[in-house]
């Protein structure tokens, strides 16, 4: 299933600049190992090492938060559109 995969500019540098990206997948997190695989420095901020999101990472699936929708388990269809949101820190 092609998906896109949004990214913020702090991300986008570990993509080659790319804020949206490509990706196949049958899931969410299909998807983002797909991306993670082609940008490994990116996919190091996208995932822990068992390959499940972090907990200050927030996904969204077409405006819909994951965490309501199973996570990275969640199917995707062609068309979809992820949204990645880390945090930000500061005060």
């Amino acid at each position: 299933m092609a998906i896109t995969i949004h990214l913020p500019g702090i991300l986008a540098r570990l993509a080659d600049g790319q804020q949206a990206l490509a990706a196949d997948g049958e899931t969410v997190g299909g998807a983002v190992a797909d991306v993670a695989s082609r940008y490994p420095r990116l996919g190091a901020r996208l995932r822990d090492e068992r390959g499940n999101p972090y907990p200050f990472v927030t996904y969204y699936l077409n405006d819909e938060d994951l965490r309501f929708r199973g996570g990275f388990a969640a199917a995707v269809r062609d068309g979809d559109e992820v949204t990645v949101v880390p945090a930000i820190a500061g005060g």
